[in-house]
């Protein structure tokens, strides 16, 4: 499918922000103390000086007493319209640095990518309403990372939507996933500021509810959790279809499969990870 396809590629272009030492630096030279002040400030700055409730409600899946640790305090720190230019020159760097072809597909791609974000509704998507009305970056690379964090923001607000019409919370939503891919759930709950409490409380909640067994998913938790990637796709290829042809979104995947395979191949990103996202396919 087009949307997940599509996703894995800019959301690994996206994903150097959270990683990369370039990234991580700019945050500290900016102000922001620690990884963690460093990770809210710069995903959240599109969103203004908010508080924590807004975030809390925006990201979904951080325990909320971790939320209440950074924000609001982070913004005594950094100006979120300093962040938003930071972090977008930081993740040019740290993708110079790992693609020697970026900057050419950069210009191939912005413009496709621009339409698309114009043709996406708003409504219920604070995260992508935030970032498409952030001034466009001149720097070709520096808008392919803006073009692409937008994009998964869109998705990721929509995924929150979807999750919550099911009636899925946080962690919740990390043992599901943890138990469809086999994955050990403290690669979420570890990062997440939920406690161990948090996840038994989860889990017997599933098993409850028949979503969960000794084995892992359950045929209902596999109906549940299929129900949830569905939706998420078809809210997030929407904009896709409207704005670009077949023939363009194909070569937006042919050009940026092998830009996310540098990026992965470089080991920048370790997998498994806390956001989910596995190595993209060439």
């Amino acid at each position: 499918m087009f949307a997940r396809r599509i996703w894995s590629l800019i959301e690994t272009v996206h994903a150097v922000t959270y990683f990369a030492p370039e990234s991580r630096e700019s945050a500290k030279d900016a102000g922001l103390k620690g990884f963690w002040m460093g990770y809210f400030g710069f995903r959240a700055c599109p969103l203004g000086p908010v508080g924590a409730g807004v975030v809390e409600a925006a990201f979904a899946n951080f325990a909320p007493s971790m939320v209440h640790k950074y924000v609001p305090d982070l913004w005594s720190h950094a100006e979120p319209a300093q962040l938003a230019t930071v972090r977008a020159v930081a993740a040019a760097k740290a993708l110079r640095q790992r693609s020697s072809t970026i900057e050419h597909v950069a210009l191939s791609v912005n413009d496709d990518f621009e339409a698309v974000i114009a043709s996406g509704s708003s409504v219920g998507l604070p995260l992508f309403a935030a970032n498409r009305t952030l001034k466009a970056c001149e720097d070709p690379v520096e808008r392919l990372w803006q073009n692409c964090t937008t994009l998964r923001e869109h998705r990721g607000d929509g995924h929150v939507a979807t999750l919550a019409t099911e009636q899925i919370t946080g962690p919740q939503a990390h043992l599901l996933l943890a138990a469809e891919h086999h994955w050990d759930p403290n690669v979420f709950f570890d990062n997440r500021g939920w406690t161990a409490h948090d996840r038994d409380a989860a889990h017997t909640e599933l098993v409850d509810a028949g979503l969960l067994d000794g084995s892992g998913l359950t045929p209902k938790g596999q109906a549940v959790r299929s129900r949830i990637e569905n939706m998420t796709d078809t809210l997030a290829g929407r904009p896709y279809e409207l704005a670009l042809s077949q023939e363009r979104q194909s070569h937006l995947i042919a050009v940026l499969s092998p830009i996310a395979a540098d990026i992965s191949n470089s080991g920048v990103i370790p997998f498994p990870n806390p956001i989910g996202l596995t190595v993209p396919n060439r």
